[in-house]
């Protein structure tokens, strides 16, 4: 029962990148200098090998486990919950891949960063979503995760006696790569279906557990006591702006703007857009001050958006109005659907014509399309049912305002010139609210404005999925397993698009936006983001080692559970059956696992 993490690699991809290169020679290295060791005969009895893993087998802890399992009767049924789970998980793993590789191969998308080959690997430094800082509650929770999984075989094997022959873990160098258990095979055959099926479904039972355990320590006491810290969060820094030219950087709090406090995010446009003159002094950290000089920035900009803008120009006036922050630039357009706008970009001055309000693609068979006809042309949609609409925001909120079925007039700019059309929106899949059929570009006609030039970092945000007091919550978040679910999200929220940022724990930086208060403030705060990211991860490591082992195929537990579940249910069929039968279900399902995750990783990059 050897169990790990599946690393698929591109060699392309991998020798593009100095990162990887460098770990594969070092890999490459190691594995060299276990080979020597080998043949040798310099490792001892107690290690062996499997390429360039090392296994190290231990007969101690035995006896501990045979105690353990003194109560077969509570082990048999705690391991019955976990076949039922494990088989819910199993069946879900498969309409999830089955789905996703149609998908694939029906509507190939471009590859996301999550699909790239490094991102795969599941090493901290080398995956972009594992930062190096995050290392320690990593490694913990994996070896949390080992221990109960192979654990819960090993208990379960002397529940439905059945000889543990040895036990020990994997490594990679110094990085656990997997635990095992090995029973001996001869009384794991005789043993009855029923245990076998318990004995395969027990790792995924406890890592399950450990998830729900870890989350609720980290929702509850742990997150309770941290609360964000006053002012506003630095995420980002966009290059150029007069934010970087000032010195601040990302993981900092803009604390004061021109004498006037800013205690959360929601303050900070406020501070800028009242303070007096260009020239800004900025608290940052309540520790030092900077001078930024205020210029309306486009931080994004859609690629061949309706404006021509592009990131890191300055919008100067519009209508030959000087403009320097958000509320200017919207009082300046007015009711005008196209404004001229002045901009410099690389040291010139511009003129371009653009539309202002809500830049959207009109979607198939959507009720948008039914009025414009299929285009591929984006509209800026500048009123909708007669209200001004202003940006993509301004468009949400009047969408959720109306009914499905309602008669609505969008009108906007469409290719340079004026168009209006008649709507009958349909009915929002998610929400009780009426339905435009339109893929939206973010900000302001595709583009995003900032008159500093930083992109705040939600901290509140993060913690309130904790379940902390972060003053922001949605309907899954109020219960604890949709908690779980964002949770398990959040180190690839930033690039999977429903949060602005990757969340790795409390580390990297982050750690300056959040402080420790309450019955565990004598702790310090260091030691308390400690034992956060230990948790964290704890639950995040098992979450993804019990839903991998339950996929349906060989080596995994869910390969063997599916294995056991065939025969149990070809045996009860009115005719006769073979072993061949089994095997050829069982043969089937792994192939068309194999197939639908072959065509999610490779195809996007084959387009």
């Amino acid at each position: 029962m050897d169990h790990g993490f599946l690393a698929v690699v591109s060699v392309p991809e991998l020798a593009g990148s100095e990162t990887l290169t460098w770990v594969a020679v070092g890999l490459l290295v190691y594995w060299f200098a276990i080979v020597a060791l080998q043949r040798a005969d310099l490792l001892p009895e107690y290690v062996g090998t499997q390429g360039p893993i090392l296994t190290f087998h231990t007969k101690r802890g035995r006896a501990f486990l045979d105690r353990l399992a003194g109560p077969t009767r509570f082990w048999r049924a705690w391991a019955n919950v976990g076949v039922g789970i494990a088989i819910v998980v199993m069946v879900a793993m498969f309409v999830m891949f089955l789905f996703a590789g149609i998908s694939a191969i029906l509507s190939p998308q471009p590859p996301s960063d999550v699909q790239q080959p490094r991102n795969i690997v599941p090493f901290p430094g080398v995956n972009d979503f594992l930062p190096l800082s995050a290392t320690p509650g990593i490694v913990f929770g994996l070896l949390v995760g080992l221990v109960v999984h192979e654990g819960g075989h090993g208990l379960l094997c002397r529940v439905e006696d059945i000889e543990i022959e040895s036990m020990g873990v994997a490594m990679l160098a110094i990085i656990p790569m997997g635990a095992f258990v090995e029973p001996d095979q001869e009384e794991s055959k005789n043993a009855s279906r029923g245990g076998q099926t318990r004995m395969f479904a027990a790792g995924v039972t406890n890592n399950f557990a450990v998830t729900i355990i870890a989350f609720a320590l980290l929702f509850g006491p742990i997150a309770g006591s941290i609360g964000v810290a006053s002012g506003a969060a630095v995420g980002g820094v966009a290059p150029g702006s007069p934010a970087e030219t000032a010195g601040i950087e990302p993981n900092d709090r803009i604390t004061a703007v021109g004498g006037t406090p800013v205690e959360t995010n929601d303050d900070l446009e406020e501070a800028v857009g009242t303070a007096n003159g260009e020239q800004l002094e900025v608290e940052i950290n309540g520790e030092r001050t900077a001078t930024v000089e205020r210029t309306l920035l486009v931080t994004t900009a859609m690629e061949d958006g309706p404006g021509g803008l592009a990131a890191g120009d300055k919008i100067v006036a519009v209508n030959g109005e000087r403009v320097g922050t958000e509320a200017a630039f919207f009082e300046a357009v007015g009711d005008d659907a196209t404004v001229s706008l002045t901009i410099e970009r690389d040291g010139d001055e511009l003129e371009r014509e653009v539309p202002i309000g809500a830049a959207v693609d009109v979607a198939e068979d959507g009720p948008l399309e039914e009025a414009t006809g299929p285009t591929d042309d984006t509209l800026v949609v500048t009123r909708f049912d007669g209200e001004r609409v202003y940006s993509n925001d301004d468009l949400d909120a009047l969408l959720t305002e109306s009914e499905p079925g309602a008669e609505v007039s969008v009108a906007g700019v469409m290719n340079g010139e004026r168009v209006e059309y008649a709507v009958t929106l349909g009915e929002h899949p998610n929400q009780d609210s009426g339905f435009l059929g339109v893929f939206q570009n973010p900000g302001t006609s595709g583009f995003e404005l900032d008159p500093i030039g930083v992109q705040l970092y939600p901290a509140g945000t993060y913690l309130s999925v904790l379940g902390g007091d972060g003053g922001s919550s949605t309907a899954l978040t109020d219960s604890f397993l949709g908690k779980i679910g964002v949770a398990v999200m959040l180190p690839v929220s930033g690039v999977a698009g429903f949060l602005p940022f990757n969340f790795a724990g409390f580390t990297g930086g982050v750690e300056n936006f959040y402080e420790v208060g309450g019955a565990l403030a004598p702790l310090g705060d260091s030691t308390v983001f400690f034992l956060a990211n230990l948790l964290f991860w704890t639950g995040w490591i098992n979450v993804q080692l019990g839903f991998f082992n339950c996929i349906p195929a060989f080596p995994l537990d869910g390969g063997h559970i599916l294995r056991t579940s065939t025969e149990a249910i070809v045996s009860r069929l009115p005719f006769e059956t073979t072993r061949g039968h089994v095997r050829s279900v069982t043969t089937t399902i792994g192939l068309t696992m194999l197939v639908s995750f072959l065509a999610v990783l490779f195809l996007p990059f084959l387009r």
